[in-house]
């Protein structure tokens, strides 16, 4: 029996070291990915994430052009450290996604909204967000294990050119994935009092 979406939520952490293994088919990793896109909510209902889906070695080229992009700005004695860092925590894995927004549709609601036209650059991300969070949280559920990286925009020219992608997709996250090999770091939670209140 699968987990919860409370346990999926819990379990849910921050992986680094994960192996090119598979508990389910591609076809299921890819009903995740659909599933999350046609259900998860968008301010006005946008629908404005993209999402590239990176398997096999589609999935390796893309840490590739994220090491060659950083040999060009990282020094090279520290490179190494770079270099090891992206092969053993990202690369390693079974597959990416790519998560983008669609700035025609966010340019589209500017105009048809101009009320809210400096607010749906904001939403636009929230609703990647959700994605993000519903991806990885469905990831878990599966027994995979997961992070969020940032090498937008310095990727991200190549990205697109690589898999001939439109030039209004943004690039927001990349999520490298594969069944962990080891256990997350520890988690500490700032008391919740602190962060919540309750008014009755």
């Amino acid at each position: 029996m699968g987990l919860s979406f409370k346990e999926a939520l819990k379990n849910r952490r921050t992986y680094y070291t994960i192996s090119n293994k598979s508990l389910v088919s591609d076809q299921e990793i890819e009903d995740i990915v659909n599933y999350a896109v046609t259900h998860v909510p968008s301010a006005f209902n946008s629908q404005s994430t993209r999402i590239v889906l990176l398997l096999g070695e589609n999935h390796k080229k893309l840490w590739n052009i994220v090491k060659e992009t950083l040999r060009k700005i990282v020094p090279a004695e520290a490179f190494s450290a770079t270099e090891n860092k992206i092969d053993r925590a990202f690369a390693a894995g079974y597959g990416t996604v790519l998560y983008f927004e669609d700035q025609t549709v966010v340019k589209g609601l500017q105009d048809a909204f101009p009320a809210y036209a400096e607010n749906f650059p904001v939403w636009s991300n929230h609703t990647s967000a959700m994605h993000q969070l519903a991806i990885w949280t469905m990831l878990e559920e599966v027994g995979f294990g997961a992070s969020i990286q940032h090498y937008n925009p310095l990727i991200d020219e190549e990205a697109a050119k690589e898999w001939n992608l439109p030039s209004t997709w943004k690039l927001i996250a990349e999520m490298p994935f594969g069944v962990p090999t080891q256990g997350p770091g520890e988690k500490e939670f700032k008391p919740l009092d602190e962060r919540i209140k309750v008014f009755k």
